[in-house]
């Protein structure tokens, strides 16, 4: 049964293949009506119909059951002969206290502020223009700065998407060599504070902009390493702090233009010590043909802030017209690799 399954999969022919890709769009739209409506949590307490949920939602009885039954479908919920819809455990991870940030990740990645940039992906590939400054007439992190409400979740939401990577980062490198690492437009600390976690020797300083790091000293508390982190605010536009071993830029070279790249990676060779080293933590792109998650990332990249993910040697040339050279590259057990650089 399971060979007839596989043949009739791989047996949908072409232009069929092409029309079901076309209606993925229904999926994070669902999500997010789901996440909104806190539907997860509604039924934390158990089973109930679409006419109680309704009333709590203030939603229409008949057109949220059909939302509700769809969901069901795709094993968010299960529904019962007599019309009531339990959470399953896939559901449960969408509740407001869920570990892993889905709520918060979807209420991002599926809203329609965010959503609306990826519909002027064309206008970018003719115009070079993002789209999300198309879509709203200002740079995708400005936006942020002027709604911080939106930043907030949107550093929940990077914790969520890249909530694997920060132990991996730990394990694979060697930071037990360092007394200070500065982390650069580390937002709330996330990989600082597994770093730190793991390595008893090295003290912290977390640099990002100032309605980014409000949020910092909490997420420090909570992995209990805030005695071990100073926090400053500042734009790695204007300067990058000086006196640390090692300098992590996490999710950071991939947000921009190659001009602000080398402003950025300009900043941090200043700072550097003669024997110190810069960590880029991203994700390199393979040489090949094959899936990976990087090359869709790089579309992302590309039409939210005018960014790109890169493979080696394109790392090891920016790095190279900053004056740095790349020394290694160390693979994780995640999404993620650590460009090693060097002074020049």
């Amino acid at each position: 049964m399971a060979i007839e399954q596989e043949k009739s999969a791989t047996a949908v022919p072409a232009h069929a293949q092409l029309i079901r890709m076309s209606t993925f769009y229904w999926m994070p739209r669902m999500l997010y009506a789901a996440a909104r409506l806190e539907l997860a949590d509604h039924l934390a307490t158990g089973a109930r119909t679409a006419a109680e949920l309704a009333a709590v939602t203030r939603t229409q009885p008949a057109l949220l059951y059909r939302l509700l039954r769809t969901l069901a479908s795709l094993g968010l919920f299960t529904e019962d002969q007599a019309q009531r819809f339990s959470l399953t455990e896939l559901g449960a991870a969408l509740r407001k206290d869920a570990p892993g940030a889905a709520r918060s990740s979807v209420l991002t990645l599926a809203s329609p502020w965010f959503m609306s940039a990826s519909e002027q992906l064309l206008h970018t590939v003719e115009t070079g223009a993002t789209g999300f400054e198309t879509a709203h007439g200002m740079p995708f992190f400005d936006y942020l700065g002027r709604h911080p409400e939106l930043a907030s979740l949107f550093s929940e939401t990077m914790v969520g998407v890249h909530g694997a990577e920060p132990p991996a980062v730990a394990a694979a490198y060697d930071f037990s060599r360092f007394d200070t690492i500065l982390d650069v437009g580390g937002a709330t600390g996330n990989m600082l504070a597994a770093i730190l976690g793991r390595h008893a020797r090295p003290r912290g300083v977390l640099f990002d902009m100032p309605h980014v790091v409000r949020d910092a000293r909490r997420l420090l508390e909570e992995r209990g390493v805030a005695q071990r982190v100073s926090i400053e605010a500042g734009s790695f536009f204007e300067r990058v702090p000086a006196g640390a071993d090692a300098y992590l830029l996490s999710h950071i070279i991939h947000d921009w233009s190659e001009a602000q790249c080398l402003t950025i990676l300009e900043h941090c060779r200043r700072a550097l010590k003669p024997e110190g080293c810069l960590l880029i933590i991203e994700t390199v792109i393979p040489p090949g043909n094959a899936p990976h998650p990087g090359k869709t990332q790089d579309i992302s990249m590309m039409v939210l802030a005018g960014g790109q993910e890169r493979t080696e040697s394109e790392y090891a040339s920016l790095l190279a017209r900053a004056g740095l050279r790349l020394s290694r590259v160390v693979p994780t057990e995640s999404a993620v690799s650590l460009v090693e650089a060097v002074l020049a």
